[in-house]
């Protein structure tokens, strides 16, 4: 690892399997650059509130951004209208039966305001991966036995990394990240981790949270 010391103190990772202190990172949360996508790496940065990020084209990104945008699984926030879709048969919930089709559809499925995705195909190959591996999961979201909604993200054992969600109905991806938290929740996990502000997360009862109170949960 070598750090550029005329302008930028950015880190560039090489081979060895190391992240700097996150406490390095700049005021976006841009840890480091370059390194792989190998389960060794990937599995490293999680454990240490590091994830990737980065477009097709660019050199692959690692951040750990402060504040750290968190759902305590306790405090998911249910509507009124949700309680609803929970009491009613509309939708129906499956863990890790499609995770491929749940991975691709996250990353094609449009959504308002956003061009593009950050799920590029070397992304893909690593999460595929680390499923393999046991690590990423998903959950998925069936209306009469077509797949309309769903979440993945790596299972840490006290903590969830989500990742990514989509819905090509309503309330089908909320539906899964509240029986996500609520699953969470019976089995003591300490936090999901959301990575960045968005409303959507913050009316599901997320919140901002300083990136050492993070760590702290983290690595307790």
């Amino acid at each position: 690892m070598k750090k550029d010391r005329e302008h930028n103190p950015m880190f560039f990772l090489s081979d060895r399997l190391e992240f700097p202190p996150v406490e390095n990172a700049n005021s976006e949360g841009l840890l480091a650059v370059g390194g792989d996508l190998s389960p060794e790496r990937l599995i490293l940065a999680y454990q240490n509130g590091i994830f990737p990020w980065f477009n097709e084209d660019s050199l692959i990104l690692w951040w750990s951004p402060n504040p750290r945008m968190v759902l305590f699984p306790h405090k998911i926030k249910v509507s009124k209208s949700m309680r609803k879709v929970l009491r009613s048969n509309q939708f129906r919930l499956t863990k890790n039966t499609c995770f491929e089709r749940v991975l691709n559809l996250c990353a094609n499925v449009k959504r308002v305001g956003q061009q593009g995705t950050w799920i590029t195909a070397d992304m893909k190959q690593a999460y595929l991966g680390l499923h393999e591996k046991g690590f990423a999961v998903s959950y998925e979201v069936w209306e009469s036995n077509e797949l309309v909604g769903g979440l993945y993200g790596i299972d840490m054992k006290q903590a969830f990394c989500g990742e990514s969600m989509f819905s090509t109905v309503a309330n089908a991806s909320k539906f899964a990240f509240i029986c996500l938290a609520q699953e969470l929740e019976k089995k003591n996990y300490k936090l999901i981790d959301c990575q960045l502000y968005t409303e959507h997360l913050a009316s599901l009862g997320a919140e901002e949270i300083p990136r050492s109170k993070f760590m702290e949960l983290l690595q307790a």
